[in-house]
């Protein structure tokens, strides 16, 4: 054996004796891939293969890997300097809370954290908080939406519809509750998508008063439902869910984790609805994931409320590494790179064209349905087209695993709900060359193309589909 290959070696050996990797099968034989590099699209591991990364990490490298600006202008803050606590201030946090209301383009307070967990549960406690100072005593309660994700933490975790996330950690948070999402693709027969999404709205409402109304603090929801299955809401959905939260005294939280930063076309994904959300939370996409940072963006008259000149009236959460400097300079330089590149309209480009040329997919026989908003995709695999019966993980794994075989990495909705984890999800980051996206094309073609076998388990037979 080579020193290279014994080097290589003697890493793997340490990281399965080191190392507890996220929300993967505890599996001696599935061993890691060694990313050593990555630039643009592409990551490269130390076995030398460069793969197209279809997912943008987890959703977040909105800019593309390699940016030697980012990592310059980290390098020049840390050297001036590396650390201020949020209880006083320093210049890349004023500068971007700044930037941010300009994106915003309203007036909002920024509270910075350093991830979108824990953006979501500042904005749980801001909320509970809120109305206390507001003479509303009762109000407590959050409502959201199965199959959502808003977090791990346990507060976030409480708020996330997804019960393989919560399975085995339960009893968890009180005061949280969920409604069913607009799933477009398996609504009722005969009903039009808007009858149904005002539907889904009106469970909301009915939700609200089987729980007394005055009881409920807070909805929190994401544009569209990503990580759960990409499931996109018809307009009149949100206009009507904004619209019952304002009649019943509840506030909206726009969870903008995922859909934030271009991802949907726009700067923040509620932008597309028309909505005016009481409190937006955000991170990945921030920093293109080159640094930790997050932010609860809070209305100004929300904030007010927190100097009622009682004791301990003041909002009373810190957060060690919340509002690093390093970060918020990262941040800024980030969003100047979005705007000098115009890759928000890049991400209605792209997105188009992947849409456009992957729709064919919709004629194979295990695909049920394609769900597109930017440059965000959901492929929803089924086993039957008439009953949608979801398709299985194993059908699920292999596309994932040829298509990581020909060099592209995409993902899925793993680990949410029992039996609906079959939906296959495209990110890639807003820089993506053409080539990049003809590349992603050619490889879901060519790997769909050659999964159009149905195995007929009783007889044992394979019929093309």
């Amino acid at each position: 054996m080579s020193k290279i290959k014994e080097e290589k070696q003697s890493l793997i050996e340490k990281d399965l004796q080191h190392v507890w990797h996220h929300i993967s099968q505890y599996n001696k034989s599935n061993l890691p891939r060694v990313v050593v590099e990555a630039k643009g699209s592409w990551i490269t591991d130390d076995e030398g293969n460069r793969l197209l990364d279809g997912m943008s990490g987890l959703w977040c490298v909105n800019v593309g890997y390699g940016r030697d600006e980012l990592a310059q202008v980290a390098y020049e803050q840390m050297k001036k300097m590396s650390y201020t606590p949020m209880t006083q201030s320093h210049s890349p946090a004023i500068e971007l809370a700044e930037k941010l209301n300009e994106l915003l383009d309203d007036d909002y307070m920024i509270f910075y954290s350093n991830s979108g967990s824990d953006a979501n549960e500042v904005a749980f406690k801001i909320a509970r908080q809120y109305h206390q100072q507001n003479g509303d005593h009762s109000r407590y309660k959050f409502v959201s939406r199965y199959r959502s994700y808003h977090g791990s933490s346990m507060g976030a975790l409480s708020a996330t519809g997804q019960a393989i996330r919560k399975y085995k950690y339960e009893p968890i948070s009180t005061g949280f509750l969920h409604v069913a999402p607009p799933d477009n693709y398996r609504r009722p027969a005969g009903q039009s998508v808007e009858e149904y999404n005002l539907q889904r709205a009106q469970e909301l409402e009915e939700k609200f008063i089987w729980e007394q109304s005055e009881t409920i603090a807070a909805v929190i929801m994401e544009p569209l439902i990503t990580g759960g299955g990409m499931l996109i809401p018809h307009p009149v959905y949100l206009e009507k869910v904004q619209e019952i939260c304002k009649r019943h005294g509840v506030l909206l939280i726009i969870d903008e984790v995922i859909c934030g930063f271009g991802r949907t076309g726009k700067a923040f994904g509620y932008m597309h609805f028309g909505l005016k959300p009481d409190i937006i939370t955000m991170a990945k996409g921030i920093t293109s994931a080159y640094l930790p940072l997050s932010v609860t963006a809070v209305r100004r008259d929300l904030y007010e409320k927190f100097n009622d000149g009682s004791e301990n009236s003041h909002f009373r959460h810190i957060n060690t590494f919340g509002g690093n400097p390093a970060a918020c300079a990262v941040a800024l330089k980030n969003i100047e790179i979005m705007e000098r590149e115009n890759l928000f309209d890049r991400a209605t480009i792209l997105g188009n064209r992947l849409k456009n040329e992957l729709k064919e997919l919709l004629n194979h026989p295990f695909v049920g349905d394609i769900r597109s908003f930017g440059f965000l995709m959901g492929i929803e695999m089924v086993e039957d087209k008439f009953t949608k019966k979801p398709a299985s993980n194993a059908r699920i794994g292999k596309i994932i695993d040829d298509c990581k075989n020909n060099n592209l990495i995409i993902g899925k909705n793993g680990d949410t709900v029992a039996g609906y984890n079959n939906i296959l999800t495209v990110c890639p980051p807003l820089s993506s060359t053409d080539e990049d996206l003809g590349f992603i094309v050619s490889v879901l073609k060519k790997v769909f193309k050659e999964n159009e076998w149905i195995v007929n388990t009783k007889s044992n037979n394979f019929l093309k589909g």
